[in-house]
């Protein structure tokens, strides 16, 4: 051991305010949170371990005093009843590695094939299981979730994007090698007939398949996702390994939404008479303000990433009459806030020979007919799900001057952070702004 290591070894510091265990080191600058994690880290062979005072110390009393004897006591309970319990898990896991060894031993001897004497599949998607009950299918999709029950019994949840199935396999299907190593991500075809439920058995849609053959299509590495994103994954680790982050039912549910939404306005655009224009996202022009451009070099020459196509909208106007973008904006901000996006999906529309009143209506138009649009077709499921209280909003949308807003700002005691009042010619940030938008609510 190094000089430099024996030194960091000297004390471990503590801190319950301002520590942490899983990101502290036990450094009097990042502390650990824990007594027990100080011990784990060398307080049960001598290290001295410090605690942060209950109020922080002052000139009379040391920030930072030894760990008392009772606090000693209580620790070094709580340690014996971990190390009981890591030696626990160590021999289930042995246990596990035995069982899964002598399975797998097993396995290699058992091959298993396709009944020939059984109707021909029809291969399907899982959005057509309930018209195909009853019926022997072919599926391909994803292991989404995988349960064993004894040696002769799994059940698979199947994803294929288009939906979820449960899926039972059973006796030699589940004593292969596949079967035996199989995890979730997996890739698989499965035989069999979709079989409603009888009462007080749940599924997804309430009916399962009952496999008579499958076939391992890729595997997945041991452990499948669980290893990869679990529920206590941090944030980092969630957008690092977003591609797996999307397969879960309620971020998969967000990107069909965003498509059916997408085209909603789409078809809204097109009912109205306006012409789509697909604008590009390179330019050599700002439009909101340099401050916010993302440069780039286009071949020698100095390029940005668009802020919005606004300008090539209104050059297509005089020939095209109303149109519309969507299409992707980029602006250079750090702001982490609904309102401050680096890059987004931009809905534009240009128009010709209108004043500002018409304009209100038309956007008035276009957020009531999208909604509905939505609401009334065959993805608003979705919606219920991921936002139950949602209602279409009704015309006419109030509207209020600038001048009105800062006035009732005022009158309902609505202020800055530090208490003052908004005045007028001030940017109204969204808190406020939301915060009146809700009061007034459906008022006119």
């Amino acid at each position: 051991m190094t000089e430099q290591l024996e030194k960091k070894l000297a004390s471990l510091y503590v801190s319950e305010k301002s520590g942490s265990d899983e990101s502290g080191d036990g450094s009097e600058g990042n502390p650990f949170k824990t007594a027990l994690k100080a011990w784990h880290q060398g307080g049960e062979n001598g290290t001295a371990v410090f605690v942060e005072a209950a109020d922080g110390g002052d000139a009379q009393k040391p920030k930072w005093q030894p760990i008392s004897d009772s606090a000693v006591k209580k620790v070094k309970k709580l340690y014996q009843q971990d190390l009981k319990k890591a030696e626990k898990h160590a021999e289930k896991e042995k246990e596990d590695l035995a069982r899964r060894e002598k399975n797998l031993e097993e396995a290699k001897g058992i091959v298993i094939s396709e009944d020939k004497s059984l109707p021909a599949a029809k291969q399907i998607k899982l959005r057509d299981a309930k018209a195909t009950r009853d019926v022997r299918v072919k599926i391909f999709g994803w292991v989404h979730r995988l349960r064993r029950q004894g040696k002769n019994l799994m059940f698979v949840v199947l994803r294929d994007g288009t939906g979820f199935l449960q899926c039972v396999l059973t006796d030699q299907l589940c004593h292969t090698v596949e079967a035996v190593t199989l995890a979730t991500e997996s890739s698989v075809c499965l035989y069999g007939v979709i079989k409603a439920l009888p009462d007080g058995k749940t599924a997804p849609d309430g009916h399962e398949l009952v496999v008579d053959y499958w076939e391992l299509i890729g595997s997945s590495p041991a452990g499948g996702t669980d290893n990869v994103l679990n529920e206590e994954s941090g944030v980092d680790v969630m957008l690092d390994q977003r591609h797996i982050g999307i397969r879960g039912e309620t971020l998969s549910k967000i990107l069909k939404l965003r498509g059916v939404l997408t085209q909603a306005f789409r078809e809204h655009y097109i009912a109205r008479g306006y012409n789509e224009v697909t604008p590009p996202t390179m330019v050599q022009t700002q439009v909101e303000g340099g401050s916010t451009l993302f440069k780039l070099d286009y071949f020698g020459e100095e390029a940005y990433l668009t802020q919005s196509s606004q300008l090539y909208l209104e050059s297509a106007v005089p020939a095209l009459g109303d149109v519309f973008a969507i299409a992707q904006s980029y602006r250079a901000e750090q702001s982490r806030t609904r309102r401050h996006l680096a890059e987004y999906t931009h809905v534009e529309g240009e128009c010709g020979f209108i004043d500002f009143e018409e304009l209100l209506s038309r956007i008035e138009d276009l957020l009531v007919d999208v909604a509905q649009r939505v609401m009334d077709g065959p993805n608003a499921y979705l919606v219920h799900e991921l936002n139950p209280g949602f209602k279409i909003p009704k015309k006419p949308i109030k509207r209020m001057d600038y001048s009105d807003a800062i006035k009732y700002l005022k009158e309902h005691n609505i202020t800055k952070d530090d208490g003052t009042f908004y005045e007028f010619g001030e940017d109204i940030p969204e808190k406020p702004e939301r915060t009146m938008t809700d009061q007034i609510g459906e008022v006119n």
